[in-house]
């Protein structure tokens, strides 16, 4: 009968390396074992929580300089935006840096001020505006602006907040871009697939619908509430998820 494998509790919460595994009683042959993951940059975790984004973010800040802030997606992550946070994990550091590749992680230059700077799960990210900001300017237009649409809906920021940002930062890349999301946002939008719909519907040169308007009828009853409206041809559109 086999023996089961050492798992020391201090090492079932978080992300470790070599050093700490060894001052636990373990040994790197112990750490290739299938009670292990390697997470990169020297670092192990317990293998159910190795996919973890927590875990994952906490690996990747111990391999990073004190410089550095989680931004783009893993930002939005953190500001509680559902987006994929690992896929992979995005930072920027100072334009000075000399790092420009790290296994898993996506590296991203830019000067970014302390007022562009939060705290969000325990780790430094870009601000909410300057995560949208970013997400704006980088991602395909599509993309961009569902991520909008799902920090406008939620409220997490104003779509003035972000109008403002871009007339003080008007010569950054992918300014253009951003500005073309921010007119193309939809606050009341309710998902991802309506902000694809919506946005077939205006890149095709189709009129803007009107979103999720109440309808009701003439004694006042409410009749339906869809995802589209177009009041002069009394037309609803809804997306069948």
């Amino acid at each position: 009968m086999s023996r089961a494998p050492w798992i020391p509790d201090a090492l079932t919460t978080g992300p470790f390396n070599l050093e700490e595994a060894r001052r636990h009683g373990l040994t790197k042959d112990h750490l290739l074992g299938a009670s292990w993951r390697r997470l990169g940059g020297g670092f192990y975790a317990l293998r159910p929580i190795a996919d973890d984004p927590g875990v994952v973010l906490t690996a990747t800040s111990r391999r990073l300089p004190a410089t550095a802030v989680f931004s783009g997606r893993t930002a939005a992550w953190l500001h509680g935006l559902d987006l994929p946070p690992c896929a992979p994990v995005e930072v920027t550091l100072p334009l000075g840096s000399h790092i420009s590749r790290l296994a898993g992680i996506a590296v991203r230059r830019s000067d970014v001020s302390a007022s562009d700077t939060v705290t969000r799960r325990g780790h430094l990210a870009t601000s909410m505006v300057r995560t949208l900001a970013d997400l704006g300017r980088h991602l395909p237009l599509v993309e961009a602006v569902a991520a909008l649409d799902m920090a406008l809906h939620q409220r997490l920021l104003k779509s003035s907040d972000l109008r403002s940002w871009v007339c003080i930062h008007p010569r950054y890349p992918g300014i253009r871009r951003l500005r073309r999301a921010i007119e193309l946002a939809e606050p009341a939008t309710e998902s991802v697939m309506e902000t694809r719909l919506r946005l077939v519907l205006v890149l095709a040169r189709v009129p803007r619908p009107q979103a999720q308007i109440s309808l009701y009828d003439d004694h006042g009853h409410l009749v339906g509430r869809p995802d589209f409206y177009y009041p002069l041809h009394r037309l609803a559109l809804e997306y069948d998820g």
